[in-house]
């Protein structure tokens, strides 16, 4: 772009912009932020810019600056606006391919907050190839009501409990007020700092970068030190590949399983895996869970925030237990340091309670499971943590939407000892695959334990309970949950990994009519013509590989 005669137009706009003489010489790097001032979780990423713009110049390097979309999950949440989240994730991931690729730039540093944008950036920087790294804004702190520290996660259970009469309007007012205090993203071990986590310990985002929370002071060093290692990382050749391998997703799938990780990772790690050519997919994540035991004690099943983890070691210090405990095998990172050599620098506060060991684990089991049965051929995410639940067995509750299941809650129609099915949720059939946090929140809130829900949809990394999200295939193309009808017995066997129920689906399927898919248009309507499987990763690239099943596993290790 810049050297050559031939090139003297594109000089002149640079110049334009403020390159000098000397400047041509230098890398440009893209610095492509998700900043916007609708949500804290990304408010805040314009200031952090200016300590990678800072870092970039000091190695060497010229900044060049771009910003993309971002949908925030927790105000679009139980609206029909959630169906543009997932899909954000694929075009976050298009627009940073797009303004790298057509200014031929040598590397990039992306700046995220919001769930998807963290998915988004690995998923690019794998598409690409080239020099890259992903540094995240951080936490948000703690929100305070009276001695009691409390999340996100807390507002959407008051919802519940209003809705079942057991706090008031001001009460509910309260705790909406309290709950986010300023800038980060969600406070839990929730989809964020659950990815945050992970891309550390892929080693695409440098360790202990994205732990500091977004309001502390020293994440002003740490984007400096991106902006460095960034340059560093042209200098050196070294292309997002080199970190996204076969070995360094199932790290980070250990990570997410040790972490009482979101179980929204599985479809993420499945999509990164997918832009990078790499054989990995919702087994191996299912492997990670059978391999490592929970070790945090983070919401939404645990008691602390990923604040306190920060305080407490962070993911150094968990990197460090699983590479003891020989859970991970050791991998290159962004840092230009190996990843044992980053855990070997944790430091552990002392009389910490949140990061326990491995052989004294908060759980025996990984956070989530892979399961399938006649209700879920291609397989279903299953959540382990916050319950100890093996196996649930009841009728089938059955809704076409989220919002009817939400009344259906709210309203006292369904209740203990039910299978809430949530089905035309999927990718397709949302569009967009919205996440049930507003239905799981308000079973909490009513103090409604004994139930156990499916959907095609998502989960918040702030659900808990029985909850089994991605069923596949969807009902929208025909998957065996669209057969489901109100009053079957569904059984839900987590030892067995089977979903299945009491009914003749396949005298049912000869008499079954699909039912017209609720009306998209635009990117919505782009994004139901192309998009894959939850199995595959919900990925809108074409020829994604088959959704891994033990079947065809087995097959393939036969053949």
């Amino acid at each position: 772009m810049t050297k050559g005669p031939n090139r003297a137009a594109a000089r002149s706009y640079l110049r334009a912009a403020g390159m000098q003489d000397a400047d041509f010489d230098k890398p440009m790097i893209a610095i492509v932020n998700t900043w916007s001032t609708i949500t804290p979780c990304n408010m805040h990423l314009n200031r952090l810019a200016n300590d990678v713009r800072a870092g970039i110049i000091a190695a060497g390097g010229y900044p060049v600056d771009f910003n993309t979309v971002m949908v925030t999950d927790g105000i679009s949440m139980g609206t029909p606006g959630m169906k543009a989240s997932l899909i954000s994730r694929e075009v976050v991931a298009d627009s940073i391919e797009l303004a790298v690729e057509g200014h031929q730039l040598d590397g990039v540093v992306c700046i995220v907050g919001c769930d998807k944008t963290i998915p988004a950036a690995a998923m690019a920087l794998a598409r690409m190839d080239i020099p890259g790294l992903v540094y995240y804004g951080g936490t948000i702190m703690p929100g305070v009501i009276g001695s009691k520290e409390v999340s996100v996660q807390e507002v959407f259970e008051a919802i519940g409990a209003h809705g079942a009469g057991t706090i008031d309007d001001e009460q509910l007012k309260m705790v909406e007020s309290a709950v986010c205090p300023g800038a980060g993203a969600c406070g839990g071990q929730f989809t964020a700092n659950t990815m945050a986590m992970a891309l550390a310990v892929m080693g695409i985002s440098p360790m202990g970068a994205n732990d500091v929370p977004a309001v502390d002071p020293a994440k002003a060093a740490e984007g400096e030190r991106c902006g460095r290692l960034i340059v560093e990382r042209v200098f050196a050749g070294d292309s997002a590949r080199k970190y996204i391998t076969r070995a360094s997703l199932k790290n980070a799938a250990v990570a997410v399983s040790a972490s009482g990780g979101s179980t929204n990772a599985v479809m993420h790690l499945t999509a990164i895996a997918i832009e990078a050519g790499v054989d990995f997919g919702v087994e191996d994540c299912h492997q990670a869970c059978v391999e490592a035991p929970v070790i945090c004690d983070l919401k939404p099943g645990g008691k602390f925030l990923a604040s306190h983890l920060f305080a407490a070691g962070g993911t150094r210090l968990v990197t460090q237990r699983l590479a003891e405990a020989g859970k991970i095998t050791n991998t290159p990172t962004v840092s230009g340091r190996s990843l044992f050599a980053e855990a070997a620098e944790a430091e552990e506060t002392p009389g910490q309670v949140v990061v326990a060991t491995i052989d004294q684990p908060i759980m025996e089991r990984g956070s989530y499971a892979v399961i399938y049965g006649d209700v879920a051929p291609e397989g279903a995410i299953i959540k382990l943590t916050g319950h100890k639940v093996d196996r649930f067995e009841g009728p089938a509750a059955v809704f076409d939407s989220e919002e009817d299941a939400f009344h259906a809650v709210q309203d006292g129609s369904v209740g203990e000892g039910d299978v809430i099915i949530i089905r035309y949720e999927g990718p397709k059939g949302g569009p967009g695959m919205r996440e049930m946090l507003q239905v799981t929140a308000a079973l909490k809130g009513r103090g409604i334990s004994d139930v156990a829900l499916l959907t095609d949809g998502r989960f918040s990394g702030a659900s808990y309970g029985f909850v089994a999200g991605h069923v596949s295939p969807e009902a929208a193309v025909g998957g065996p949950i669209g057969l489901i009808r109100d009053g079957d017995r569904i059984t839900i066997d987590v030892t067995n990994r089977r979903i299945d129920v009491a009914a003749d689906l396949a005298a049912r399927r000869a008499d079954f009519v699909l039912p017209p898919m609720a009306p998209a248009h635009g990117v919505f309507a782009k994004y139901r013509a192309s998009v894959a499987s939850a199995s595959q990763g919900a990925v809108t690239i074409p020829n994604p590989p088959p959704a891994q099943t033990p079947a065809n596993i087995k097959a393939t290790e036969k053949a």
